[in-house]
């Protein structure tokens, strides 16, 4: 059964990374439709837009989701009881956790073109990555998805 998620991001790359792909494949096709027939230069030019299309799509398709069962992050998943602390980092923070204070057992779902992430403590004894290191736009609105629901609900009577 599906949850609804209290919160959805795909890592789709940026308006700039299409540009300068499309500029790429003009450059090959007027590289080749001077040695080749114009038939053939635009068949060639055709398939490297399709394979740099295909290429560009399937790299951004990453998806974040959250929601009150599972924290997932691309292709991994863990159940919410096993996250710990969930925090926000700017860019100099990531660049730092993913580089010289990196753990190499971390899980790691980073985008070049995102400069911000969010450290997800994993406090499951059975999962040998003691954190998860993904890339996100709105990394404040992450952690706090994170954060409550690893907090108890306000609405829940506390027993004294």
């Amino acid at each position: 059964m599906s949850q609804t998620p209290t919160y959805s991001e795909r890592l789709g790359v940026p308006l700039r990374w299409w540009v300068q792909g499309t500029m790429l494949v003009a450059t090959l096709w007027l590289a080749v439709v001077v040695a080749l027939p114009a038939v053939a230069a635009w068949i060639i030019t055709a398939v490297a837009m399709a394979v740099l299309s295909l290429g560009l799509w399937a790299y951004g398709a990453a998806r974040i989701t959250v929601d009150t069962a599972t924290f997932r992050a691309g292709r991994a998943h863990i159940d919410v009881a096993h996250i710990g602390d969930a925090i926000p980092l700017d860019a100099g923070q990531t660049r730092r956790i993913a580089g010289m204070d990196a753990d190499a057992r971390a899980y790691l779902l980073l985008r070049p073109y995102l400069k911000r992430a969010v450290r997800v403590e994993i406090t499951d004894p059975a999962d040998p990555a003691p954190y998860w290191l993904v890339s996100t736009r709105r990394p404040e609105e992450l952690a706090d998805a994170l954060g409550a629901l690893s907090r108890p609900s306000k609405a829940e009577p506390t027993e004294h």
